[in-house]
């Protein structure tokens, strides 16, 4: 029996309903099967998602479509492959290429395999507009380092943060739960009913569909991906569009008939926690439906001047920015004369919201971690160094296998736990491209690739730290030898990098004018939406700098004030939970989620904001009625 003491659970309730306590060490983990269906699985979620990445409405194929597809080919594999020992040609290794049957273990590293190859290559939009916007070449040697270096940069930040964010039990990771939830049901004896279908027959039967509709919205119908009653009402009136249109406007009466408007820039909302979903809705109602309109139709900053929802860069006449005139061709940089003969940079009303927006998100995650979470972070901070941290789960961990070493790099570690805190607790975190982009743009205004190329390090290092800690997590639930993650981890970081800038690379040579919606055929799919963005805010932040476009030359310095609002905005909450303890659900009012509601836009669009709500109540209908 195991001493009283140990016998005890994780402090989070889901996790005490999700995670069992038991472990069995003697599993194997990093077998054959594990490499090989591990690195297919990597290579073919990569290719998928940046090919449709750079569609109008991208696909996003996450890591459990194969963490439940590779279940029947793993057990294939068991049933089929020899058991007798290969040896390695010239060592005195050797491996079984089945060691028995397939466990819960090595599908766990299979899906963290995956999900290296679902998580994306920020550096890669780099690579896009460097070759289809600034029309120059890139050195492919260059690229490959650019992505390498920016993808493995994420380890030294994880590394540091791993007893903070992976041991301590109080961050629990709400999207990890899930997979431990699916894992368990798959490798559950499941007896089919009569007549019924097992789990995997049905998920089976629902891939197969899902992908033959998808051939409807996206070849032979694509209209339906994005529809409008106001627009069909009233379709020669320009309020309307603004109004109804879910592409352009702000998606009133509008819908759609395609997953991938409810899932591909936003997730799916099934995987989301209801508090999350409902702080998203006041926030994208707030600022969407009330503030947008309030702003737009009183004509700030000359906003009548340019599209509602818009993130291109105007001049002050209200046509496209003509950046020749203030860019010097061969020294890619800017040229102040031609700057100053020619115009300042405008935008739409609604990006100069998102700019305010994101400025204020990046305070209130500031405020609402240390007033809420501080003294928290405090006592972990104080555990982890005297080693009393940790539930059943971390100390079965620390009990069977050995750690990795704490490799590090030195990094910024205040925002990086500030950002994680909110990521593993709340299923939220606010975005450091912005602030990326601010602090080079001020040390090297006019440098658009060194822009973009600060911003990513600053960027992709954080989001690739958050997704290692996740997997970490997910792994310490499942019992996963932490050496085995780690090296998993690696390899396929490598793996989906290379297929990644490979896929990149390809397209952007074989689709003549992608990106360009000017010259691309009507209704062409290849708009590159989240590019589009990419490249303005290298224009914006690189080009321009912002000393010209958010301080005292520029137009928009009251944006500033976005700063000090965020700062403040939590306080309200966090004085109103602590005086009426027994209303709980204050607690739950989240004002970074809230401010950052609409923050997918203008890469997403209202339409996929309104379905994804829409997918949400349907869900909950679905479930009262089971």
């Amino acid at each position: 029996m195991m001493p009283e003491d140990e016998v005890n659970d994780s402090p989070i309730e889901e996790v005490r309903l999700t995670v069992p306590i038991t472990d069995d060490p003697t599993l194997p983990c990093l077998t054959f099967r594990t490499w090989v269906l591990g690195i297919v699985s990597c290579a073919a979620l990569a290719f998928l998602n940046q090919f449709f990445g750079y569609r109008q409405n991208a696909i996003s194929v996450t890591s459990v479509s194969a963490q439940i597809l590779v279940l029947p080919l793993g057990k294939l594999m068991a049933a089929s492959l020899p058991r007798t020992a290969v040896k390695v040609p010239g060592t005195k290794w050797s491996f079984s290429m089945n060691p028995g049957p397939f466990n819960l273990k090595e599908h766990c590293l299979i899906t963290i395999f995956a999900n290296a190859g679902s998580s994306g290559v920020y550096a890669v939009s780099i690579v896009t507009i460097v070759k289809a916007f600034y029309h120059r070449q890139l050195d492919p040697a260059a690229a490959v380092l650019l992505i390498h270096s920016t993808q493995i940069l994420g380890y030294g930040w994880a590394g540091i943060f791993r007893k903070y964010l992976v041991d301590s039990p109080y961050m629990w990771w709400p999207s990890n739960l899930v997979q431990v939830s699916l894992f368990r049901a798959l490798h559950d004896v499941e007896i089919r009913r009569k007549g019924g279908l097992t789990r995997l027959q049905f998920f089976i039967i629902v891939l197969v569909s899902s992908f033959s509709y998808y051939i409807i919205p996206n070849y032979l119908f694509p209209s339906i991906t994005a529809l409008s009653f106001v627009c069909w009402i009233w379709k020669d009136s320009v309020t309307a569009q603004q109004i109804g249109s879910g592409l352009q406007g702000l998606g009133i009466g509008s819908f759609a008939f395609d997953w991938a408007t409810v899932a591909g820039f936003l997730g799916s909302p099934l995987a989301t926690p209801g508090f999350a979903i409902i702080n998203v809705l006041v926030g994208f109602i707030l600022i969407v439906y009330i503030v947008l309109p309030i702003a737009y139709w009183s004509n700030m900053y000359n906003a009548k001047r340019f599209p509602i929802i818009s993130s291109h860069v105007f001049d002050a006449n209200g046509t496209k920015y003509n950046l020749s005139l203030v860019l010097n061709d061969k020294t890619f940089d800017f040229n102040r004369a031609g700057y100053d003969s020619y115009s300042k940079v405008n935008l739409s009303v609604f990006f100069v919201l998102s700019y305010g927006t994101s400025f204020a998100t990046l305070a209130a995650t500031v405020s609402h971690v240390a007033l809420f979470y501080g003294r928290n972070i405090w006592q972990q901070t104080r555990a982890s160094f005297q080693d009393k941290f940790g539930d059943v789960h971390t100390r079965l961990m620390k009990k069977n296998y050995d750690s990795v070493p704490q490799w590090c790099l030195p990094v910024s570690w205040f925002w990086l736990l500030e950002r994680h805190c909110m990521h593993a607790k709340d299923f939220t975190a606010a975005g450091l491209n912005v602030i990326s982009e601010m602090i080079i743009g001020y040390m090297h205004p006019g440098k658009p690739l060194a822009n973009v190329v600060f911003k990513t390090y600053g960027t992709t290092s954080m989001s690739q730290a958050i997704t290692f800690l996740s997997d970490f997590k997910l792994g310490h639930y499942m019992k996963i030898p932490p050496k085995s993650m780690f090296l998993v981890q690696l390899v396929g970081t490598i793996v989906s990098s290379v297929v990644y800038l490979a896929t990149a690379w390809w397209i952007l040579s074989t689709i003549q004018n992608i990106c360009d919606q000017s010259k691309l055929p009507p209704g062409s799919p290849w708009t590159c939406p989240e590019d589009n963005v990419f490249y303005d805010a290298s224009i914006i932040w690189g080009v321009i700098g912002p000393l010209r476009m958010f301080g005292k030359l520029g137009l928009y310095p009251g944006l500033n004030y976005f700063f000090l609002f965020g700062l403040l905005a939590p306080v309200p909450v966090w004085y109103l939970s602590h005086k009426y303890p027994e209303k709980k659900w204050i607690r739950l009012i989240n004002i970074p989620i809230i401010i950052s509601g609409p923050s997918a836009m203008p890469v997403a669009k209202a339409v996929n904001y309104v379905c994804w709500f829409s997918g949400t109540v349907l869900q909950l209908v679905r479930v009262q009625e089971v």
